[in-house]
């Protein structure tokens, strides 16, 4: 089995430190006034993308898990 150097640990820098940089694009939007959460096609947005970054943590972990295991 690789070491977790090898596995897990590029899985938590690229999704840690690209969470961060999300986080702090996802503030700016917010403190600039450029998505108005009272609007509901904004809403959706913000959801989508806040999903969407969930969605892709997900599914690198689960094809990490299936290569690990299979």
């Amino acid at each position: 089995m690789p070491s977790i150097t090898h596995t897990w640990l590029p899985l938590i820098y690229l999704y840690g430190v690209g969470g961060i940089f999300f986080l702090i694009g996802m503030i700016i939007i917010k403190k600039s006034g450029a998505i108005n959460l009272q609007r509901k096609r904004h809403r959706f947005w913000y959801r989508v993308l806040i999903f969407g970054y969930f969605y892709f943590v997900a599914l690198h972990t689960f094809l990490t898990l299936i290569a690990l295991y299979w």
